[in-house]
């Protein structure tokens, strides 16, 4: 460890990496701290249930990482990251034993959703058309040069400041184009009758059609490993094992980058901001909590509706009333009966992840904030309702609530995996009405988390 750094960076999740190749290669010397053993922040995996069963602890699915600018500027196929695209995005199966998918195409998508397939290719034609220039605007804050592209706000931001609700009552008739919109819209941890539930509904479909809902082979994991090693190629410096309660702990440095939540930089550093600041940290909101189950499985689940097996992702809730309702629930502080299940099956499409005839699945519901309740029978049903005889094939399981979630990562307050509420209020303010939301009142620290936009993700 050097004794001075232009720059350091405590926390090495993909943001933390993100920010410190970015100074790497411009030159800058940098070191990242990490309070655990191994990096990743939410981009770990391991062997939670029985040996030879991989596991992604947090982030599974992908979106986002391909259609970053970040993510495409670098080569890290170099340092063995390799994607694989399963057959469908997104499935999501109904009690008819029918599921809409969410394929690359538009049209096949559409193929699955009734009557209302006509009008859902009129919404992503052009969202998908125009994906790169929306995705470089939306991943990154709101700035002044974000209106200088009218059409992006009449194409993408009238509807996404919409409700999901209001929004699929007005464009669809029947009932599968809601539901699966709902399902996707659900990832905002919002009530969907709230507005800007609407924008992760849009964001997730268009980007499902653009570049698919991929997953790096051998895990999560794959995803910092590769950061990690092109960082160390430019220079960069990783300390692990090392907790950061202050910032007189760490070596000089021009700059101080944290990859964290607004409570951690408080405790951190909070003795260097400005009282109206730290009052803006004070105030920060976080969002429902969740509780994470994983299995090892005897087989694949045996879905009702085929198309299931096509997909790396599956969402499950039914119909867009039963989602609302559950999601309603839990925003208000209840435990839902029937909670919206979103359920990853990686190994079926990556063999690193399994032994040979078995299969892992990833899955997790919406909680209240802090809530500790085992949601792992409700979760277990509701996989049955559409996946009769699924119990019959575990092997073993591992579940997390909210507060065994916070132990492993202290940026997941309460269980809140996306660093914070994404409401209308923390979109403008995340974390703090400032200019550079990244910035803060010290003019040499700075934010670099979930907690700032475009909120939670691997995208850089």
């Amino acid at each position: 460890m050097a004794t001075h750094y232009d720059a350091i960076v405590v926390g090495s999740g993909p943001n933390g990496l993100a920010a410190a190749i970015t100074l790497a290669q411009a030159g800058k010397s940098v070191c990242v701290f990490e309070a655990r053993e191994v990096i990743g922040g939410g981009a770990r995996s391991a062997e939670l249930t029985l040996p030879g069963f991989l596991h992604d602890v947090c982030a599974a699915i992908h979106p986002l990482a391909l259609s970053s600018r970040f993510f495409r500027s670098l080569s890290l196929e170099q340092y063995g990251l390799e994607w694989i695209e399963p057959l469908a995005a997104l499935a999501h199966p109904l009690d008819d034993g029918t599921a809409m998918v969410l394929e690359r195409s538009i049209e096949a998508t559409g193929e699955t959703l009734g009557c209302d397939a006509q009008a859902y290719c009129s919404l992503m034609d052009p969202l998908v058309t125009n994906w790169d220039t929306l995705s470089d605007v939306l991943l990154g804050p709101l700035r002044p040069q974000t209106f200088r592209h009218p059409w992006l706000m009449a194409l993408f931001g009238l509807k996404a400041l919409r409700s999901a609700k209001g929004l699929t009552r007005q464009l669809f008739r029947g009932e599968r184009a809601p539901a699966m919109f709902a399902g996707m819209a659900a990832h905002s941890f919002l009530p969907l009758d709230q507005r800007l539930s609407a924008a992760f509904g849009l964001m997730l479909g268009t980007s499902g059609h653009a570049v698919g809902w991929p997953i790096p082979r051998g895990g999560s994991q794959m995803i910092v490993n590769a950061l990690a090693a092109y960082l160390r190629s430019l220079g960069g410096e990783i300390i692990t094992d090392f907790e950061v309660k202050s910032i007189d702990s760490l070596p000089p440095a021009r700059v101080l980058l944290f990859d964290v939540t607004p409570r951690q930089l408080l405790c951190i550093a909070g003795s260097h901001f400005s009282e109206a600041y730290r009052r803006s940290l004070q105030r920060y909101r976080y969002g429902p909590g969740v509780f994470k189950v994983d299995y090892a499985l005897d087989g694949p689940i045996p879905w009702k509706a085929g198309d299931c097996l096509r997909a790396g992702t599956v969402h499950l809730g039914g119909t867009f009333g039963e989602i609302a309702t559950a999601e309603r629930q839990v925003a208000r502080g209840q435990l839902p009966e029937r909670p919206f299940v979103l359920l990853a099956q990686q190994s079926l499409f990556d063999p690193t992840r399994a032994p040979e005839g078995k299969q892992t699945v990833w899955a997790y519901c919406h909680v209240p904030n802090g809530s500790d309740c085992d949601m792992s029978e409700r979760i277990e049903s509701q996989i049955e309702r559409f996946a009769p005889g699924f119990r019959d094939r575990i092997l073993a399981k591992h579940t997390l609530t909210t507060s065994e979630l916070e132990a492993y990562n202290a940026n997941y307050v309460g269980g809140d995996i996306n660093g914070g509420l994404a409401n209308l209020m923390q979109f403008f303010a995340r974390p703090a009405f400032r200019p550079v939301p990244y910035s803060t009142s010290a003019k040499n620290i700075y934010i670099c988390s979930s907690s700032t936009p475009p909120s939670g993700g691997v995208h850089g």
